[in-house]
């Protein structure tokens, strides 16, 4: 048994190997590289490059560069450089005619344009009103859809956007001044019109009203009382009961039901709201 306080056979060795590591380090010269690399580093990070101060920013007082299309649009001696519409100008305004092709190339030579009447007038107090000159009128009614659904012509200024849909397209009703005469003073009959807000949100076509919410063009008309789904859902006067519109379901963060009256039809109901109505009373109880 050894001593207390003498070394190990281990030890030994391992001092005799890190004397021998020494040594050839020495011998190779690392230690020397070692120091050198050292003090270059110390007094690199010592000699810190100063820092640059920013340059002032020179603004040019020349003219900004402009293209050449822009240069040749504006006229000379005009004090302003920007573009202004025909309407601020105070020059007339036209709508133009959607570019017709294939069926709709007979429409080309049609006048499609909108006009101005400046005839007195005891509603308007001698004020110019837009009206819809002939040639329209006749345009529209040749390719005005027969049935009463949604309709298939679009028009931006007779038509009235339905709040589902979103879509300004005439209706088919026989007896409508409004989209078969181009009377704009007239109500479309083939949209509703609500009795509470009289906003865009109870606007409905005859299609989506049926679709959606399970009710008939005929009956609304009858009754002067009729509201639309979104005051009857902001009322709380049928529980379960809102609009499906994709403007009202995110407000609610329900996702849009997109065509789903297929599968409404399949299970029975009557329309698209009777079955997200029967589906939240589920989720209620």
């Amino acid at each position: 048994m050894g001593k207390l306080g003498s070394k190990s056979e281990y030890e030994s060795l391992r001092d005799a190997r890190i004397s021998e590591n020494m040594a050839r380090m020495e011998m190779l010269g690392l230690r020397r590289c070692a120091g050198e690399l050292t003090d270059i580093a110390s007094a690199s990070s010592r000699r810190a490059a100063p820092r640059k101060t920013p340059r002032p920013r020179v603004t040019s007082m020349t003219p900004l560069r402009r293209s050449g299309r822009l240069v040749a649009a504006t006229p000379a001696g005009s004090a302003s450089t920007h573009r202004r519409s025909a309407r601020l100008n105070g020059q007339a305004v036209q709508h133009k005619a959607l570019p017709s092709t294939g069926a709709l190339g007979k429409l080309a030579a049609a006048a499609v344009d909108y006009e101005w009447d400046t005839e007195e007038d005891d509603d308007d107090e001698g004020k110019p009103r837009l009206v819809v000159s002939k040639g329209r009128v006749h345009a529209l009614q040749e390719r005005r859809c027969d049935s009463k659904g949604r309709g298939a012509v679009y028009d931006p200024v007779l038509g009235i956007c339905c709040h589902f849909c979103r879509q300004k397209k005439l209706c088919g009703e026989e007896d409508c001044k409004r989209c078969g005469e181009g009377d704009l003073k007239q109500p479309c009959l083939g949209k509703t019109e609500c009795s509470s807000c009289h906003s865009s949100y109870g606007i409905f076509c005859r299609a989506c009203l049926k679709v959606r919410y399970g009710e008939e063009m005929e009956e609304v008309r009858k009754n002067k009382n009729w509201m639309c789904p979104h005051c009857v859902e902001e009322k709380g006067i049928n529980k379960f009961w809102i609009c499906n519109s994709s403007i009202c379901l995110k407000k609610r963060k329900i996702p849009p039901t997109g065509i789903a009256i297929y599968s409404a039809r399949e299970q029975g109901y009557e329309s698209v709201a009777h079955l997200l109505m029967d589906r939240l009373k589920r989720q209620a109880f």
